[in-house]
């Protein structure tokens, strides 16, 4: 049995890490156990031994997985076991794969897997952020080459101050969360969401997390050396012929150059020119089909690298962009709203060969996401979903379903744009992005094309948002680069940097950014984060020309919500036995209603959420309802209704569940002998003044004669007697029983009333 070796990290505030090897999972080429008080994480990788033939990429997976059993809890479903990874789960998979992936060997084409699975937590530490330690650890550990050690850490600030992985119950005071990934000396992802924070804050940050990185960074190269992990696996995954290799860039370099010179904008034509370079260079060589065959890949490969340094040159050395922009600039913009008539807004925004149809539907509580995942409990209120069908790139292929990259970009998106919506807002939120078509920062067309649309739903957010796409061409060491404004797919896919955007016109409200070299100066994350503010106002600038701020008001067809707040105590008056009450007010208003009890100022109190796409079913929804949580004021006139008639008068409903005695005598200032005699029978609509409410037994006596002009010279006649035994509904069968308000307000199928 090996010995487990352990190394221990503390952090600033007196939390430890530990990280310990040769305990668990030994058949991996690398397992490590992360501890960090009661959260612990496995993480462990496998590589294959060779590449599969004919592989020229490097074939990395990275899952992460909670455990529900890692806070005492049970699976949902039927099956009561976990099942395909939640949004949450495949969020920080790809918040460790963007770290990892680019410091593996251009040359390694092994499959590797890595996982990083949460077995313990007491919801205290938030694991995500540990999640990049853990697998690198255990990489460090094995000896499958890979250009690290890094490290992923949360920095949020909180009053002002700099926390370095923070706490769930923390992160709930702070102003900006941001994940960070470096190596001992390079970031090489950031992603986060803040409340329009400066870009001076944002670098800050970076340099905070990265200081701590470092520590993390040592600690597992001291782990890889006490576990004799310092020389790794010998391979040869490429097949390589340098004289071919030489004979593609004599021939072909030239033509390339030219073509990303040429200033062409139109994407698939440009994509072609270079292929036919390619084709009449295999055609030049005569080859059989069994040598074709052979050699076809060697020459995709080398030609992809003629195409990457022809663009490359071309900006270093002439400033031009495949498309013919310079650095800065922004392609033409148009955008369009209200082009959905079926949805409660929608806009087209298009940028370039990027196009985002997008629409917002408005619902009710009853549309909430249920969010239930391992750690997080709870419902989310607004929500962005984020497609890209292979049609937007006009590749021939079916769709199957969502995939990690469009939940990845959703979630950008998603970060960028709640930071506007108000906190009280009542609806429901989705917002819905297509991407029709594709050529470099969807995502940031999803928030443009999103903004356009909440204010076409007349959604009142506080400000609109608009994002941006940078990029990044150096020469080793950086001290030739040039940063790139609003890029284009080839310049993200042959380029150093994607760094994405988002904002208002006053900070930083989401970001994301991978790196893809190693050396990236503090200087150059400055000249991107100041070139993305001009052209995040830029574009800002053209959302504004199209709709300049929310609509005023909802389309028709919207729902309209009423929300009321009312005491604990009225919450079971409202729904009332059974659900009765509750039931009766949906069925005779149209209206829907939904209840929930929250905390509002230190107490608890009912939300009542009334909602229904006709104006006058919300308003007889509120007054059935502000009915029932009424206390009924002497003196007040209401409009009632007439219950009952008895001899000595009728029992009249003047609010919802409340009933009062309006004697004969109250009727008229004229003696009548019987109710009848005016022509009032039950269900008439009558309008009665309060006169007293029985301080002993909470009994309301009305009047209608007090309404009316009293006669001149009107004597009081004497006033009949009220027999004790049917003075007052609230008084039933023989036993006197009295009723009067209770905690839950329920009173048989009249509501508003409990025995005691």
């Amino acid at each position: 049995m090996l010995k487990a070796i352990k190394k221990e990290i503390t952090l600033g505030d007196g939390r430890i890490i530990t990280l310990e090897t040769g305990k668990l999972a030994k058949q991996a080429d690398g397992a490590v156990m992360l501890t960090m008080g009661n959260t612990m994480l496995l993480a462990t990788v496998c590589s294959a031994k060779d590449a599969a033939p004919g592989t020229d990429f490097m074939p990395l997976s990275v899952d992460y997985k909670e455990k529900f059993a890692s806070s005492g809890r049970f699976p949902g479903g039927f099956t009561r076991r976990e099942g395909r990874p939640s949004d949450y789960e495949i969020l920080v998979s790809r918040l460790v794969d963007r770290a990892l992936r680019p410091l593996f060997p251009e040359d390694y084409h092994a499959e590797t897997f890595v996982n990083v699975t949460l077995y313990s937590s007491d919801g205290v530490d938030m694991p995500d952020a540990l999640a990049g330690l853990a697998a690198s650890a255990a990489l460090a550990v094995s000896d499958v080459p890979f250009g690290g050690p890094i490290s992923e850490v949360r920095v949020a600030r909180i009053d002002g101050k700099y926390v370095v992985n923070p706490t769930f119950t923390q992160l709930e005071d702070a102003d900006m969360d941001i994940i960070v990934a470096a190596t001992l000396d390079n970031i090489m992802m950031v992603e986060g969401e803040m409340k329009e924070v400066t870009e001076d804050d944002l670098l800050e940050a970076m340099k905070v997390a990265h200081e701590a990185i470092k520590v993390h960074c040592r600690a597992q190269l001291d782990l890889m050396a006490e576990a004799g992990k310092t020389e790794k696996r010998v391979y040869c995954h490429e097949e390589n012929d340098e004289e071919l290799k030489k004979d593609v860039w004599d021939k072909t370099y030239r033509q390339a150059y030219e073509l990303a010179t040429a200033c062409n904008t139109d994407k698939h034509s440009r994509s072609e020119n270079f292929g036919k370079v390619m084709e009449n260079y295999i055609e030049s060589l005569g080859l059989s089909e069994e040598e074709l065959a052979k050699k076809k890949p060697l020459i995709a490969r080398y030609y992809h690298g003629v195409e990457k340094e022809a663009m490359r040159r071309s900006i270093l050395d002439e400033g031009k962009r495949l498309d013919g922009r310079s650095t800065t600039e922004i392609r033409p913009i148009w955008s369009e709203v209200g082009y959905l008539p079926g949805p409660h807004g929608s806009a087209i925004f298009t940028r370039g060969e990027t196009q985002s149809l997008t629409s917002v539907t408005l619902g009710t509580k009853s549309d909430e996401k249920i969010v239930d995942d391992a750690l997080v409990r709870g419902k989310d209120r607004f929500l962005l979903h984020y497609n890209f069908p292979p049609f937007s790139t006009g590749e021939a292929r079916p769709s199957r379903g969502t995939g990690r990259r469009e939940v990845g970009h959703g979630n950008l998106a998603y970060r960028a744009l709640k930071q506007v919506i108000p906190d009280d807002y009542p609806y429901v939120i989705r917002i819905v992005s297509d991407i029709l078509e594709s050529n470099g920062s969807s995502s940031m067309a999803t928030v443009c094309a999103g903004t356009l649309a909440l204010m076409d739903a007349g959604v009142s957010i506080s400000k609109p948002v608009a994002g941006i796409a940078m990029g990044l061409i150096s020469e080793k060491g950086g001290s030739n680069f040039a940063v790139l404004s609003d890029i284009l797919g080839d310049e993200d896919h042959l380029g150093d940097m994607d760094f994405k955007v988002t904002g208002t016109l006053d900070g930083i409200t989401a970001t994301q950014m991978d790196i893809k070299v190693d050396g990236l100066s503090y200087e150059i994350l400055e000249t991107a984060l100041t070139q993305a503010k001009a052209g995040r106002l830029h574009i800002m600038g053209k959302l504004l020309e199209t709709l300049p701020a929310p609509r005023p008001d909802l389309k028709p067809h919207a729902p309209r919500i009423e929300v009321l707040v009312i005491d604990k105590e009225f919450i079971g008056a409202v729904i009332g036995p059974g659900g009765k009450i509750i039931q009766g007010i949906q069925e005779e208003t149209g209206a829907t209603i939904s209840i929930e009890e929250i905390e509002e100022g230190g107490r608890t109190v009912g939300r009542v959420e009334i909602s229904a796409t006709c104006r006058d079913s919300i308003e007889s929804a509120l007054a059935r309802v502000r009915g029932i949580v009424a206390v009924p004021e002497v003196g007040k006139v209401y409009e009632g209704t007439i219950r009952s008639i008895m001899a000595y008068g009728a029992f009249v409903e003047f609010l919802p569940g409340k009933e009062g005695l309006l004697h004969i005598s109250e009727l008229d200032w004229r003696r009548l002998e019987s109710v009848e005699e005016l022509g009032l029978k039950e269900g008439d609509k009558i309008s009665v003044k309060l006169l007293e409410v029985d301080p002993k037994t909470g009994k309301f006596r009305l009047s209608r004669r007090v309404l009316m002009e009293r006669p001149e010279g009107y004597v009081e006649p004497e006033r009949r007697p009220v027999r004790p035994e049917r003075s007052d509904r609230n008084d039933r069968g023989d036993r006197g029983e009295r009723y009067d308000r209770g905690d839950r307000g329920e009173r048989g199928d009249r509501g508003g009333f409990r025995r005691r």
